[in-house]
């Protein structure tokens, strides 16, 4: 079993022969302590115009060495040596001299132990160097990332990680710049078929200034978060604002209600308050089943068996019942049975005189039964492209011949 340490380097000339040499020793006790037999050295130049190559190449043909003559970014870097390596084992640890090669001993411990896909060094321990204003954004997205993965991540963008070379194609594709690590991250554990691990680690401060930009970065950490969310949980965010929704509707109808309780009655300005709940309460069922939709299309596209994701949560509990029909026509029914009385009064007369409150609750009952039931013909639909995707992978996942 082989790994390859990939090194990402821009203008890290007071640092980079420190932390190949280093590489370099800690070689004999990964292979020593851990299942892996070789261990292969790449640095990456980013186009580094200080004395970076010049000290990278004094290592000879101990390390391999990519030069880049202009910058491609972090990300770019680290993938660049992973393609060029045949290792069954990805690895990378920044150039800067904050991390210990010797934690990849650990590392590619838990990772075959404990058979994960992804495993990283966490370096949100009391002994981290980290920086006040780095470690506060860090456990910002990493909280995020937790809220909207329903899973701890303490570090959203540790520089030094193994990944299967396996389970890459999983996590691709991954941005070129510094974003690279997040994006990882997030991916993973937002991922229902990949695992990531997470291993205390010491951490020191740099050599030389960071490349980090606090803004502009943060900024792109954010984007690459939300964006993973919208590939795998699709439901995590957008079911917050159906929450909204519904608490804007419960605290519009909330006065009324309380009005007809005690004087069985509704007076006529509360129509624009209804009207305006009764919109909300369509927007947030809305909301829901298109959410649902969304998660459905991602579990099927991303899931290894599209058939085992045809149906998920509460929502697709609801619309595998064979009773499910039953639903929208009993709102259809509660809808016609508020204007009942009003109708047969209208064939008898021509004339309409039930108050308007009752025409509103109909148009909310068959508005309702209207959404279920175009989602239930559109979930159908996407249980006959599971049945065609499983089909076209084959049995181990390929499409047949």
């Amino acid at each position: 079993m082989k790994l390859v340490i990939a090194i990402p380097a821009l203008d890290e000339e007071d640092a980079i022969g420190g932390v190949v040499q280093a590489c370099l020793d800690a070689r004999d006790r990964i292979v020593a302590e851990t299942p892996v037999d070789e261990v292969e050295v790449t640095v990456v130049s980013d186009g580094s115009t200080d004395r970076t190559v010049e000290i990278a190449r004094g290592f000879g043909d101990r390390i391999g060495l990519v030069v880049f003559e202009r910058n491609r970014g972090y990300g770019a870097a680290i993938q660049e040596a992973w393609r060029r390596s045949d290792a069954d084992l990805l690895g990378f640890l920044d150039g800067d001299g904050t991390c210990d090669p010797e934690f990849f001993v650990p590392l590619c411990r838990t990772l075959l132990e404990q058979d994960a896909d992804l495993v990283l060094g966490c370096r949100m321990t009391s002994e981290s160097r980290m920086p006040a204003l780095r470690r506060f954004g860090n456990r910002l997205f990493a909280t995020l990332m937790s809220l909207i993965a329903l899973e701890r991540v303490r570090d959203s963008a540790s520089g030094m990680r193994v990944v299967r070379r396996s389970r890459l194609p999983r996590l691709l594709p991954l941005p070129s710049g510094l974003h690279f690590t997040p994006a990882m991250s997030a991916r993973a554990v937002m991922s229902r078929d990949l695992r990531l691990v997470e291993v205390d680690m010491p951490y020191r401060e740099r050599a030389g200034a960071s490349k980090l930009r606090a803004l502009e970065d943060g900024l792109r950490f954010l984007r690459v978060i939300l964006q993973a969310s919208l590939l795998y949980r699709p439901g995590r965010i957008v079911s917050w604002a159906a929450v909204a929704l519904a608490a804007v509707v419960a605290v519009l109808v909330a006065g009324p209600f309380a009005f007809w309780w005690r004087e069985s009655r509704l007076l006529e300005w509360m129509i624009y308050r209804l009207l305006v709940a009764q919109t909300l309460a369509i927007l947030a069922v809305l909301t829901v089943c298109v959410t649902y939709l969304a998660q459905k299309a991602a579990d099927i596209s991303l899931s290894g068996d599209p058939l085992a994701d045809r149906y998920h949560g509460v929502m697709g509990w609801l619309f595998s019942r064979r009773w499910f029909p039953v639903l929208p026509a009993l709102l259809v029914v509660a809808g016609v049975a508020f204007v009942w009385d009003a109708l047969l009064r209208f064939l008898d007369t021509g004339e309409v005189t039930e108050h308007w409150s009752r025409f509103v609750a109909l148009l909310f009952c068959l508005t309702v039964a209207g959404v279920l039931v175009l989602t239930r013909l559109v979930d159908h639909a996407m249980n006959l492209l599971a049945e065609r995707v499983a089909w076209m992978r084959g049995p181990d996942g390929d499409e047949p011949s």
